[in-house]
């Protein structure tokens, strides 16, 4: 089974949870949704684990609800009161029923890590196909305080150096879920990484009206 947005029908700024279903059903933040545990109940029973990209606010609001309600462990790359274990570099994790490799991509926020699996990524917010500002391969904000453009830039260059070529889908933190285009011509993961690279890359402020 596919992943499933289970915050998709949200009426307060959140961040996108992917519910991934399997033999180990997980979720990749959890957003601010209130509600979002029977959002993940029309799916599945139970999840076993919950995998955090980062700690801001809109990927943990609702993250003790969670917790508590499957009594699922959490795994993260900061310290948090309820972590169960500790993400790095480089760690193998299950996620349903694919492993991911822990790939460190800090700028939008230094406890940032992305899931690079063989068919799926999911990026969080340091690379997302749409929002505000691009339509078709954009990057986290790094205007705020903690936050780094140039760290954000090596991060994206890390992702394309340890993406296989057989990934074919993007679960972002924001916007919508990219699938690789079919055919000649057609854009790939890769494609929107790289483009979301070059923008970033420009040192331009991503909102110049703000």
């Amino acid at each position: 089974m596919e992943p499933v947005n289970v915050t998709a029908d949200a009426d307060r700024f959140t961040c996108n949870a992917y519910l991934v279903p399997g033999d180990r059903p997980a979720l990749v933040d959890v957003g601010q949704m209130p509600g979002v545990v029977d959002a993940v109940r029309e799916h599945v029973d139970t999840v076993d684990a919950v995998y955090l990209t980062h700690q801001h606010a809109d990927h943990v609001g609702e993250l003790d609800a969670v917790l508590d309600a499957f009594g699922a462990e959490l795994y993260c790359y900061a310290e948090h009161p309820r972590r169960t274990g500790a993400l790095a570099d480089g760690d193998e994790v299950q996620l349903g029923d694919d492993s991911y490799e822990v790939v460190y991509t800090p700028g939008h926020a230094a406890d940032h890590v992305s899931f690079v699996g063989e068919r799926r990524l999911f990026s969080g917010d340091v690379v997302v196909y749409n929002d505000g500002a691009f339509d078709d391969g954009s990057f986290g904000r790094t205007d705020r305080p903690g936050q780094s453009r140039e760290r954000l830039v090596q991060s994206l260059e890390d992702l394309l150096d340890r993406l296989p070529d057989t990934v074919e889908t993007m679960y972002a933190g924001h916007g919508a879920v990219f699938h690789s285009e079919e055919g000649e011509g057609g854009d790939s993961v890769r494609d929107v990484i790289e483009r979301a690279l070059e923008r970033a890359g420009r040192r331009q402020p991503k909102y110049p009206d703000e």
